[in-house]
């Protein structure tokens, strides 16, 4: 796996590149254990969503899809 220095010195996989909301979810979600039915709901859903679009395009779209599935 290759990784790549941020603007702010922080070692990243490469492939959140210089996008900073890839970069935060790296930061803070991604390979992170999640507990509860509905953040599991939630990871499950947009798995699904996601099927043929980058990931990145669904992170973006998250906060809509909070809104219209009620915080699912």
């Amino acid at each position: 796996m290759s990784f790549r220095i941020g603007d702010d010195g922080i070692a990243r996989c490469a492939w959140v590149g210089a996008d900073a909301e890839y970069a935060r979810y790296h930061d803070e979600e991604w390979g992170r254990p999640l507990h509860g039915d509905r953040a599991l709901f939630e990871k499950m859903s947009l798995e699904g969503f996601q099927a043929g679009l980058s990931w990145i395009t669904i992170i973006r779209k998250r906060p809509r899809f909070r809104e219209v599935f009620d915080g699912f």
